[in-house]
C-alpha cells in the first residue's frame, strides 16, 4: 500500500508515453480518432474505455482523476471546471421537480445562492437545518429527500460537523450524504472512513498548488447502494456501482458541459504532489496566528477548530488528525475598524481565494454574503465585524509582524 505523497506523484498511467514522458502531456484537443467505427459506437455508448471527445473525458484530465482517486481511496472520481459546477451537477443527477435536499443553515454564500436562485425555480425544496442538531437532521429527511450536503468546516463560520453521525443519519434513511470538503482535502480529513458518500472538493483551493486554476471534483466513495435512489435505480441495475459516474458521464457532466480543461487538469495534478507539504506550513502558520490574535487586546474573538478553547476542538481533533486547516476568523469592533484592518496589511492581500499560498483576507458580509439582507447575514453567522483569514505558507514572523503593524492602527 502506497503513501500518501506516493499516490500523488505517481498516480496511474493506463498507457506508456510513446516518448518515455514522466508526466501526463497535456492534450489540447477536441477530439479523438479510434480504431474502428465500431470502438467509436463503443466508447459513445460507454461499452469501451476509450476517449473520443474532450468535453466527456480527456487523458490529462483522467490522470488528475485517477490521482484524487488514489489519494481519497475512492471508487471513482470526475473532475469538473469548478467546485459549483461540481455541487450543481451532483445535486442535478441526484434530485428532480418535488424533491428535497437537506442541507446546512451554514453554507458558503455561492451554494445557497444555487440552491436559491438557480435550484428552486425549477421546482427543487430546501430544507436548511442546523447540521449539529442530529434530531433535526433525522426530522427533516421524508420520503422526498434525494440528498443530504453540508461542509464539514462551513466557510466562513468555521461550524465543525459530527460527519460520522450524520452518515448513521443517512445511512438509516437510504438517503446519500455528500460533503464539501474543501477546506480539508483527503489528506486532512478521510471521508469513506466517516460515512461520506460522495466527496466534493473545489480544486480551486488547495489542490491546484496555488491558485494556478479553477477546478472542482466529484468523489464518489463506492459505499451508496444506487439502486435505491429513485433516479438512478435503473441505471445503477445495469452499471452497479457505476451507476452515479455513468449518469454524470453520460448525461448530466456531459449534457451541462462543465468539463475540466486539459491545461487546468496538468495544473492541478502537479499541484496535488506538493499538496501534503503545503497543508501542512498552512495549517501550522494558522495555529500560530489564531493563538496569536487570541491573546490580541484589539481583537473580539478568534475562531479556529484548533484552539483549545473552541467548543468544537474536541470534534476536531477527532476528525482532522493531521491538522485544523488553513481558515480562521476574527472579530473586530465594527465595519469600519474590519476594513481599517485590512487596509493597513501590506504582505496579506484583500482577495477572496482560500487555500493560496499567500495569505488573504476578506470581509465577507459585504464580498462573497453581499447579496443578502442584514438580518440574513446574521442568522447566516456573518456579521459585520467578521473577517475571514486564510493563512498560507509565508514566514510565520513575516505575517505576524503585518498582523500586529495593522492592529496598531486601530
Amino acid at each position: 500500500m502506497k503513501g500518501f505523497n506516493t499516490k500523488a506523484i505517481h498516480g496511474i498511467r493506463f498507457k506508456q508515453d510513446v516518448h518515455g514522458a514522466l508526466r501526463v502531456p497535456v492534450y489540447e484537443t477536441v477530439s479523438f480518432e479510434l480504431g474502428s467505427s465500431r470502438d467509436l459506437q463503443l466508447a459513445f455508448e460507454g461499452k469501451k474505455p476509450a476517449h473520443a471527445y474532450s468535453r466527456i473525458s480527456n487523458p490529462t484530465v483522467e490522470d488528475f482523476e485517477q490521482k484524487v482517486r488514489l489519494i481519497s481511496g475512492s471508487f471513482a472520481v470526475l473532475a469538473l471546471s469548478s467546485g459549483m459546477a461540481a455541487i450543481s451537477n451532483l445535486v442535478m443527477t441526484l434530485c428532480e421537480m418535488g424533491t428535497n435536499v437537506v442541507t446546512s443553515k451554514n453554507l458558503f454564500g455561492n451554494t445557497v445562492s444555487l440552491f436559491e436562485h438557480s435550484l428552486k425555480p425549477w421546482g427543487l425544496e430546501v430544507k436548511y437545518v442546523d447540521m449539529t442538531n442530529a434530531d433535526e437532521v433525522k426530522a427533516a429527511i421524508d420520503e422526498d429527500t434525494r440528498l443530504v450536503f453540508c461542509e464539514n468546516i462551513t466557510n466562513p463560520q468555521l461550524e465543525v460537523v459530527n460527519i460520522k453521525e450524520i452518515a448513521e443519519i443517512t445511512k438509516a434513511a437510504g438517503v446519500p450524504f455528500a460533503v464539501d470538503c474543501t477546506v480539508t482535502t483527503p489528506y486532512l480529513f478521510n471521508s469513506k472512513e466517516h460515512g461520506v458518500n460522495v466527496e466534493i472538493i473545489s480544486s480551486t483551493k488547495y489542490m491546484s498548488g496555488g491558485a494556478t486554476s479553477v477546478g472542482g471534483v466529484i468523489i464518489d466513495n463506492g459505499n451508496f447502494d444506487w439502486k435505491t435512489s429513485t433516479k438512478l435505480a435503473d441505471k445503477a441495475r445495469k452499471m452497479g456501482p457505476m451507476a452515479l459516474m455513468a449518469t454524470l458521464r453520460t448525461q448530466v457532466y456531459r449534457n451541462l458541459g462543465a468539463c475540466l480543461s486539459p491545461h487546468s487538469a496538468a495544473q492541478q495534478a502537479l499541484g496535488l504532489e506538493t499538496l501534503s507539504l503545503r497543508i501542512k506550513a498552512s495549517c501550522h502558520n494558522a495555529q500560530a496566528v489564531a493563538e496569536y490574535l487570541d491573546d490580541h487586546p484589539k481583537v473580539a474573538h478568534v475562531n479556529y477548530p484548533g484552539l483549545k478553547n473552541s467548543p468544537q476542538h474536541e470534534l476536531a481533533k477527532e476528525q482532522f488528525p493531521n491538522g485544523f486547516g488553513g481558515i480562521l476568523t476574527l472579530d473586530l469592533g465594527s465595519q469600519e475598524e474590519c476594513y481599517q484592518f485590512m487596509d493597513a496589511l501590506t504582505l496579506i492581500k484583500r482577495s477572496t481565494n482560500l487555500n493560496d499560498n499567500k495569505s488573504m483576507i476578506i470581509h465577507p458580509a459585504s464580498t462573497i454574503f453581499c447579496e443578502y439582507s442584514p438580518t440574513k447575514k446574521i442568522e447566516m453567522g456573518v456579521p459585520d465585524t467578521l473577517l475571514r483569514l486564510s493563512v498560507g505558507i509565508e514566514d510565520f514572523i513575516d505575517l505576524q509582524e503585518d498582523i500586529a503593524k495593522a492592529l496598531e492602527t486601530l
